[in-house]
């Protein structure tokens, strides 16, 4: 189930960003910036804020939630800012539900055009990006460690 992420959730998206990042920055970013305690505070402000915006949608597996995804839409841009599935349910389709809620809510605001950012050594996200039609900016293909990668979310499928 997809649904719009509420304060009561907000310590539980914490710790699945934490978890997730922590296993695909492993050996990339020390464990302190991850999971020290500055880091889990900014990280709880900022998902707070998010959440307050509307802008979050969690995926939920008998209760728990399995997977977030924080968006914004200015006009007809949509960037997507996380997209974070608990490791132990990768490979089960949580992500690609969370993308498919994200474009349906992109097509409903008239976007035209959607941006991300993914670490440069996150292989298996930047392999679903592109699964999912996401391919490099031609005008801006990177930022800092992450590559930018655009898409035209399109007409809602028949």
């Amino acid at each position: 189930m997809i649904r719009l992420a509420t304060a009561a959730d907000v310590d539980a998206l914490v710790a699945l960003h934490a978890e997730a990042r922590a296993t695909y920055y492993r050996g990339h970013l020390p464990a302190a910036e991850i999971l020290g305690p500055e880091a889990v505070a900014g990280a709880r402000e900022r998902w707070a804020d998010a959440v307050g915006r509307g802008a979050v949608l969690c995926a939920e597996r008998d209760g728990v939630i399995a997977g977030v995804a924080a968006h914004r839409v200015d006009g007809a841009a949509a960037v997507l800012s996380q997209l974070h599935v608990a490791p132990a349910q990768w490979r089960r389709g949580v992500g690609g539900e969370l993308h498919a809620a994200c474009l349906a809510a992109w097509r409903a605001a008239g976007v035209t055009s959607a941006r991300l950012e993914v670490f440069e050594r996150n292989e298996r996200a930047q392999a679903f990006y592109a699964a999912h039609g996401w391919r490099p900016d031609p005008e801006t293909p990177r930022s800092g460690r992450h590559l930018v990668l655009r898409l035209t979310p399109g007409p809602e499928p028949e």
